[in-house]
């Protein structure tokens, strides 16, 4: 069969589109014009520039697929509220990769969400697909997760007008093809020591070429409206943290990082932002998240109702670290 894939480019885009070739589907990606995928040079892949704010090409790129998966997007963790750039990619974006598929008459849409547009915990269990988005009462909802809700709620009201989608929250992915990196910037980070210590916050971690054959599940064992989180183990920091530095094999962070100091340190990340306009490693925003310890997740309903599975985290990282030692963004060991 043909799939689709938007923002192939990225961490998991890359990895389902090598999933559904190694399962036998012919694939086609669409990046942007400026979009690197020399990473992805040697894989059957056929490239077509389509960009999310362009209807007509994603219409032509999209013509006699069996299914799109929709994983582009603009991802930060540090600004505060949405801007221009997230709402035209995460939310305008999605409804034009709708109107495209209606155009070219696709059968259905995987839609790549978050599990920031699900909610954070209030009763110290797991939050399941049920959960209330509840982060602007905790001074979460940045500009990311809220764009992604919103875009999820596109997608929604789509679905209600015939629209054939399934919607995946996926929680914090690890693996090879990270060019950026995105979410490998917290193993090289480990590695490199660029953070004195750990937080007291947690998160829900996943291998994720598990998310990539959850997606290929989703597609085609999925029911039309629903969302399925796509998510691996629930851990501390400070045991992320670990794991990555006994897998790399170099010394823990033993310290754990005051709150306060954070703060200071994020301030005057939000002071480098608006004087300069570039993105700082650090603001308070993501001084928020790092101390989150309700951002916690099941994937009881994928694995009942797709068979869905995760592994452990370790293969993850130890994969992650080869591939950008081979490509220099981590120094040869």
């Amino acid at each position: 069969m043909r799939a689709v894939v938007t923002g192939a480019s990225g961490l998991l885009g890359g990895n389902l589109a090598l999933e559904l070739i190694a399962q036998g589907h012919d694939v086609l990606a669409t990046r942007r014009s400026a979009a690197s995928t020399q990473h992805l040079d040697g894989h059957p892949i056929t490239w077509a520039s389509a960009d999310l704010g362009d209807v007509n090409a994603l219409t032509t790129a999209f013509a006699g697929a069996d299914v799109v998966f929709h994983c582009a997007a603009l991802v930060s963790s540090i600004l505060r509220h949405p801007t221009p750039e997230l709402v035209a990619t995460n939310v305008d974006g999605t409804r034009n990769v709708i109107a495209a598929l209606r155009a070219a008459r696709v059968p259905r849409l995987v839609h790549c969400s978050t599990v920031g547009a699900v909610g954070l915990t209030e009763s110290g269990k797991p939050c399941t697909e049920q959960a209330r988005w509840n982060f602007a009462e905790h001074g979460l909802d940045d500009g990311y997760v809220t764009t992604k809700r919103r875009a999820e709620d596109v997608v929604e009201a789509a679905v209600r007008d015939g629209l054939d989608a399934v919607v995946v929250n996926p929680t914090y992915m690890l693996g090879p093809y990270d060019a950026k990196p995105s979410s490998g910037k917290l193993i090289v980070g480990v590695i490199q020591r660029q953070a004195p210590g750990y937080t007291s916050g947690s998160n829900n971690f996943v291998d994720v070429r598990d998310v990539a054959r959850g997606m290929v599940l989703a597609w085609q064992k999925g029911r039309t409206g629903d969302r399925y989180i796509l998510g691996g183990h629930n851990l501390p920091y400070r045991d992320a943290f670990r794991t990555i530095a006994e897998v790399a094999g170099v010394p823990p962070l033993t310290w754990a990082v005051p709150r306060i100091a954070a703060n200071v340190v994020g301030l005057a990340g939000d002071v480098q932002h608006w004087l300069t306009g570039k993105e700082p490693l650090i603001t308070t925003t993501s001084v928020r998240w790092g101390y989150c310890s309700t951002f916690q997740f099941s994937s009881a309903k994928a694995q009942a109702e797709l068979g869905y599975t995760y592994g452990p985290i370790e293969p993850a990282i130890a994969d992650a670290i080869a591939w950008f030692r081979a490509h220099g963004l981590l120094p040869a060991s």
